[in-house]
């Protein structure tokens, strides 16, 4: 870590069988919260020991900052090789945030095995979001290297990658959502040019020659618009469906789904837009996918406002729903490659469809019977699910609940494919996280109301638990509010070593999905339309305080958190609002017209639709009312960031510092948006402890924690 004069600047899986795994605790409405229910542990622990008696926020838990680091992995994305085997991308915070290319062994009790060298890393920065950085056929993969963002390829069994982009003298071409095209021995993908524009590049979608030793520019199969995604082709490769969305839109707003056909070069000669080209029906189409027979199927929201599974009935051009239910069977286009369902072979009968969805704050699986219209659920101990594979005779689910962190489960299903036979973890996030079960604590799903009169919103809320502690019978424990980043996101009520962190050490935690969030439709959506810097605001500010006045928490200690948007819900919190007494803000938005000029292209129209005209950018941004801002901030940054640029958090710091109040800046080298560095998530979590510890806590943080510095504090 370097100091400046300024603010701080920090240069810098195993296989087991599933037992019983504790879902979210049922929907509870915080109207019917107990005032006399104290949050208060009994006094002995789960071995029959003595508690201790300690102030909140002062307890000692083993779920240190290096624990929360060292569990910081992620995914990015699953795939299926020719020999069955799995393959899957996982971030690696004690390798720099590198992201690795790993398969399944052939042995259960075998390691995953490492597929690219160290020098090469798996993940691209088209959208800046990235995904979709990697695709598997029988015998091959290709890639996006993060370093120069060329495509490579490589054999199953070879860990020599051979380059099949041009080198243009650096990441200057990015490469996303590929698929083989094994019709024409070709790669299509789509390709961000940032060769004229970095700020705008261009996009489309490119076939790229998978030859060796014959690097080509790439072709151009379409183009012309703004944003591509899901290029998917048939099995005998003479059609290729794709969405395509253009400016203000974000693909969750409107999209269109097309479908090409190949001419016997290769080229498209003939397009029809399947969905999303009438005026009068708004619908955001997504996850276009051939069945083995041929047919196309899609997820969109047409009509009833829920994106639900439907299909193209070609010969008639209709559009048919296949399953109809007021849930969501997918999640918004922010990362390529999303895979919410798959298709399933019916005992030599045809396919079923394998997929999940999202419902009052969970989600569920199971399997769609296309010629009947029915859906039978599947029993599995999680109340999270993200990506669905289908391999060689089983399911691979990218899956987390309230009591298991993020894993890779293998689902083998009996022959009516009713039940699931078998479940074991391929790969987990925090392997050994069970022994600190002990200490969790499992969220109560809460609905509560808004400031619009019949509108409620939802949050996950996490009281403090510790056997080992508990507090005097007359405190109430400091709250933290978490306000999600996107805004268009869901925050899910799943094991999260971020927020035990917190209530292991008797803090009140709660994770808002404020009115904009996803996972529940589109019309709570769009409650965010021209409304961003209100809604969210008044969502998270009466969370806390209806959590405050009921008893859970002291509304006297309520702090607030947040990732880029969710940092700038946190800075409007303090800067409109008094319901806080500190906030800490990573990678947020201080000033709105400066992030709609300097962000990237696929933002750069987002705000428009969610704050209105000029006059509402300036009343909304922080930065313009400093003089309104009356508590502690803590802000942190990566200086590598080009989604929120780092001059956000450095003017409000600023801001604030010259206003006189307490704050804090703590700059991250060779971060972007988002930290993946080990050492630098630790400093973070620890910090903010800290930070808050002394400026509102009114307790000692029993961690060895070496306070920053705090300007106009110390």
């Amino acid at each position: 870590m370097v100091a400046t004069t300024a603010p701080w600047v920090v240069s810098r899986a195993s296989t087991l069988l599933i037992s019983i795994f504790a879902p979210c605790r049922s929907k509870l409405s915080i109207a019917r919260l107990s005032t006399s229910r104290r949050v208060v542990m009994a006094s002995s622990d789960a071995t029959g020991g003595e508690k201790i008696t300690a102030p909140y926020g002062s307890w000692k838990s083993p779920i240190t900052a290096d624990v929360v680091s060292g569990a910081e992995k992620r995914l990015g994305g699953i795939a299926v090789a020719g020999d069955g085997r799995l393959v899957w991308i996982e971030t690696r915070p004690d390798e720099g945030g590198r992201a690795v290319l790993v398969k399944e062994p052939v042995k259960p009790e075998d390691k995953p095995e490492d597929i690219i060298p160290p020098a090469f890393a798996a993940r691209t920065l088209a959208q800046e979001y990235g995904g979709g950085a990697f695709a598997v056929s029988k015998d091959m993969f290709i890639f996006s290297n993060y370093k120069d963002q060329r495509l490579y390829k490589q054999s199953i069994e070879d860990l020599v990658p051979v380059p099949l982009t041009p080198d243009y003298n650096g990441p200057v071409v990015c490469y996303a959502d590929g698929v083989f095209d094994h019709h024409f021995n070709r790669y299509i993908t789509i390709m961000e040019d940032r060769r004229q524009s970095s700020l705008n590049p261009t996009t489309s979608i490119v076939a790229i020659e998978s030859k060796d030793g014959n690097i080509q520019e790439p072709k151009v199969l379409v183009g012309g618009n703004d944003f591509y995604a899901f290029p998917r082709i048939d099995n005998t490769g003479k059609r290729m469906a794709w969405i395509e969305w253009s400016h203000p839109n974000m693909p969750w707003d409107r999209a269109e789904l097309w479908v090409g056909y190949f001419s016997e070069n290769g080229d498209l000669c003939e397009r029809i837009r399947v969905a999303g080209g009438d005026l009068e029906l708004v619908e955001s189409p997504t996850e276009p996918k051939w069945s083995p027979k041929g047919e196309l199927f899609f997820v969109t929201d047409r009509k009833s406002g829920y994106w639900n599974i439907y299909k193209w009935v070609e010969d008639k051009d209709e559009i048919v729903p296949v399953y109809t239910l007021d849930a969501e069977f997918t999640r918004p286009l922010w990362v390529f490659g999303i895979s919410s369902y798959d298709f399933i072979e019916n005992n030599g009968k045809g396919h079923h469809i394998v997929a999940s969805y999202r419902q009052n704050g969970r989600s569920y699986i199971g399997i769609l019977d296309n010629g009947e219209s029915s859906f039978s659920a599947l029993e599995i101990p999680f109340s999270d699910i993200y990506n669905i594979v289908v391999g060689c005779g089983c399911l691979y689910i990218e899956v987390a609940s309230a009591s298991h962190p993020l894993s890779i489960a293998k689902v083998t299903l009996d022959e009516s494919h009713s039940k699931a036979k078998e479940i074991s973890i391929v790969w987990c996030s925090s392997p050994e996280i069970t022994k600190y079960k002990s200490y969790f604590s499992v969220p109560e799903i809460i609905e509560f109301p808004t400031e619009v009169h019949g509108e409620n919103a939802y949050a996950f809320f996490y009281p403090p638990a510790n056997h080992s502690y508990q507090a005097s019978l007359h405190e109430k424990p400091p709250l933290l509010v978490k306000s999600h980043g996107g805004p268009t996101g869901e925050t899910r009520g799943v094991l999260d070593l971020n927020i035990q962190y917190w209530t292991s050490r008797g803090w009140a935690f709660v994770d808002v999905n404020y009115g904009g969030s996803t996972g529940y439709g589109r019309k709570y959506r769009e409650r965010l339309l021209g409304q961003w810097g209100i809604v969210d605001v008044n969502d998270c500010c009466s969370c806390a305080e209806i959590l405050a006045a009921k008893g859970k928490v002291d509304g006297k200690r309520l702090c607030i958190t947040g990732r880029s948007a969710g940092g700038y819900t946190t800075l409007a919190c303090l800067a409109f609002r008094d319901t806080f007494k500190a906030g800490a803000s990573l990678y947020g938005v201080a000033d709105l017209l400066s992030m709609k000029a300097e962000t990237h292209k696929f933002e750069s129209h987002y705000m428009d639709n969610l704050v209105g005209d000029e006059d509402a950018f300036l009343q909304r941004s922080p930065i313009n009312f400093v003089d309104k801002f009356t508590c502690p901030v803590i802000l942190f940054q990566g200086l590598e960031d080009k989604i929120v640029l780092p001059d956000q958090s450095r003017k409000i710091y600023k801001a604030l510092k010259d206003k006189g109040l307490p704050v804090v800046l703590v700059e991250f080298e060779g971060e972007q948006h988002g930290f993946r560095k080990a050492e630098n998530i630790k400093f973070t979590i620890e910090q903010q402890m800290m930070f808050f510890a002394r400026v509102v806590g009114q307790f000692q943080v029993a961690d060895p924690i070496t306070p920053i510095k705090i300007d106009n504090h110390d």
